[in-house]
């Protein structure tokens, strides 16, 4: 490889941050074992939030963010890899604590790592990127209710968020599983979208505003909330007997209001997805599950491929819900 290659750094030198496209060294890459020349990374809500500011997540500076990647094996101290294999990586504080995938190489723990699956491809893992692997999480924990409870059916599912990127792999995947999906959303140009994923019904989000009951009339067997906030709040009164939350975000904010009545009274489980720190067992499946459950072609139609002049431009779009759907990033393009 060459010495020198093209990454996103953002700094923060003297209480004035910036970010900016430059060329770093191979010798700038101190973690891990396993260099990985990039194919792809995908603009995720957290990478935004690290772009605009550090996010108060990101600590040391300067900084290469980027939370996943997909690419192909350079060299490596580990037996597990060898040159050319594909690999996947998202999570594991890469992009917040480690150098990430925004740049054209990337230096990381084999531990991190997975092999991509023959079913996919390293654009296709990154059309799903750590929303989509997010997405899959909260959709098997809902089915997890099934097994859970010896066969007691879900049927009625809300997606909260969902023209966001969980969110609409969300519904694709819950609608492929066979639940009836009822997506939330405030952006009512968005109701064919969401449709042609496989939702049933649209429900604006103002109808969980508002002031919630203990409880409220039992109206959903599972949900996924990407949202967090006082909704949460509202749908968890909402939620029928022995049903489960799955709670991935907090666009919406990062409390809840709630009382003990939905957990105690009918056995609701809330159910927190941590995408950044599943196992690597759990990893290999649900990545080998992703090419059984989802329409690639249909996530093409509302991926954007961005090189790293346009993910600058754009990110600041997804913070503020102007950016909807999957956005990845080429950076080679």
């Amino acid at each position: 490889m060459s010495e020198k290659f093209k990454a996103v750094v953002i700094d923060n030198q003297k209480e004035k941050f910036t970010r900016e496209i430059k060329e770093i060294s191979k010798s700038d890459l101190k973690d891990g074992n396993v260099l990985v020349k990039i194919d792809y990374s995908s603009l995720n809500y957290k990478d935004s939030l690290i772009l605009n500011n550090g996010g108060k997540i990101v600590r040391k500076f300067p900084f290469v963010p980027g939370i996943d990647f997909s690419g192909k094996v350079v060299e490596s101290e580990d037996s597990k890899f060898v040159k050319e294999d594909s690999v996947i990586l998202t999570g594991f504080r890469v992009g917040e604590a480690y150098f990430g995938g925004f740049a054209q190489f990337a230096k990381v723990d084999s531990n991190f790592l997975i092999k991509t699956p023959k079913e996919l491809d390293n654009q296709k893992a990154m059309m799903l990127g750590t929303a989509g692997f997010t997405a899959l999480q909260c959709a098997f924990a809902i089915k997890a209710r099934e097994e859970l409870l010896l066969g007691e059916k879900v049927k009625d599912v809300l997606v909260t968020g969902s023209t966001g990127g969980v969110g609409s792999i969300a519904v694709m995947v819950l609608s492929k599983m066979g639940y009836d999906v009822y997506a939330v959303t405030g952006k009512k140009d968005k109701n064919d979208y969401l449709k042609n994923l496989g939702a049933k019904k649209i429900i604006d989000r103002k109808e969980f505003e508002g002031e919630s009951k203990l409880l409220e009339k039992g109206t959903w067997d599972g949900v996924v909330d990407t949202v967090g906030g006082n909704s949460l709040t509202r749908i968890l009164a909402q939620v029928k007997p022995n049903g489960i939350v799955a709670a991935c975000g907090n666009a919406g904010g990062i409390k809840i209001n709630t009382s003990v009545m939905p957990f105690i009274i009918r056995g609701v489980k809330l159910w927190g997805i941590d995408s950044s720190g599943a196992s690597i067992k759990r990893r290999e499946f649900l990545w080998n599950e992703a090419a059984k459950l989802l329409d690639f072609n249909k996530i093409q139609s509302f991926t954007k491929e961005l090189s790293f002049d346009e993910l600058l431009e754009t990110f600041p779009k997804l913070l503020k819900g102007e950016f909807f759907g999957r956005a990845i990033v080429n950076p080679n393009k």
